[in-house]
């Protein structure tokens, strides 16, 4: 049986060790751990990429410990807006949403948007409206927010600078790679934003290419940062064609993008990546990833730092 592979990602930021208590990192450690374990055990049973990465982003959508779904960040507004996308890498389909406010589980919409509508891209009520049609159970928005983010909002609107990262970064998201059996490459990633956003504000992980792409026999890539500088750097399609035109490993394409090409726009972040042949990459130019990885070899790994 061909390798198969599986990395995830729940935000990228300034993380102060010191900041992050014992019971608190075992909580992070335990929400990756169900999502990277949840993903593997579909490449495991003989499923696709694509499936693998949508049960990995569910898992960290329902974990509120994570920017994305529940305890998703907060606009200036106090509202949560959702951001998703997931793309295969085989025929290259894609699909996405954005500022979506009332959708349980954005990934499944994105998803739903590739396989039955003509679109890539649906937004706001456009796309709440086509998940009503598609028989999503739609939620209020307080479902979404947590005490945590609206004291998170309240120190960000007072001009107090909180740790990124504690909660996991105000500009977390959460995101999902792999490589099945087959060879097809799949990459998923979800977002509520930056806390304090404007509303309407949508970052790089809906966008196909910036924050979130795939390509059979190149790579599959999933973004965390901040989303501007990802949309400008055309990020996770940088990665690929370094790769394909250019001859640069993964890794180094990896770390071309994050520790040359988004410095010099003022921007830091992190990627992961599994390319052609199940090889993982995970790399940040920030103090910190949230990140995970496990493989058919036998590798299973989970860390911050």
């Amino acid at each position: 049986m061909s390798a198969y592979a599986i990395a995830i990602h729940g935000g990228a930021g300034a993380m102060p060790r010191a900041t992050l208590s014992g019971a608190r990192e075992q909580c992070y450690r335990g929400g990756l751990e169900a999502a990277l374990d949840g993903g593997y055990e579909v490449l495991a049973r003989g499923g696709t990429s694509l499936d693998a990465v949508s049960t990995a982003v569910r898992i960290l959508e329902d974990d509120p410990s994570f920017n994305a779904g529940r305890g998703a960040a907060l606009t200036r507004d106090g509202a949560a807006e959702l951001d998703a996308a997931i793309m295969e890498g085989r025929q290259m389909r894609a699909g996405a949403i954005a500022s979506v406010r009332h959708v349980k589980n954005p990934v499944d919409l994105a998803r739903r948007v590739m396989e039955k509508s003509r679109h890539v891209l649906l937004v706001g009520s456009g796309a709440e409206e086509f998940a009503l049609e598609e028989g999503f159970t739609l939620v209020p928005n307080h479902y979404f927010r947590t005490a945590e983010r609206l004291e998170q909002l309240e120190h960000e609107q007072r001009g107090e600078r909180v740790s990124d990262l504690v909660p996991p970064p105000s500009h977390g998201t959460v995101g999902a790679v792999a490589r099945d059996a087959a060879g097809d490459l799949a990459a998923a990633t979800s977002t509520g934003g930056l806390t304090n956003k404007r509303p309407g504000r949508v970052g790089d992980s809906p966008i196909i290419g910036a924050g979130t792409y795939a390509r059979n026999g190149v790579a599959a890539v999933s973004a965390t940062g901040h989303g501007e500088y990802f949309i400008r750097a055309v990020a996770a399609h940088h990665v690929c064609a370094a790769v394909e035109f250019r001859g640069l490993t993964l890794a180094q394409a990896v770390r071309e993008l994050l520790h040359q090409v988004l410095p010099a726009l003022g921007g830091d972040g992190g990627l992961i990546a599994v390319g052609a042949n199940g090889e993982i990459v995970m790399d940040f130019s920030t103090e910190g990833m949230f990140r995970g990885a496990r493989d058919s070899t036998g590798r299973r790994e989970v860390a911050i730092y």
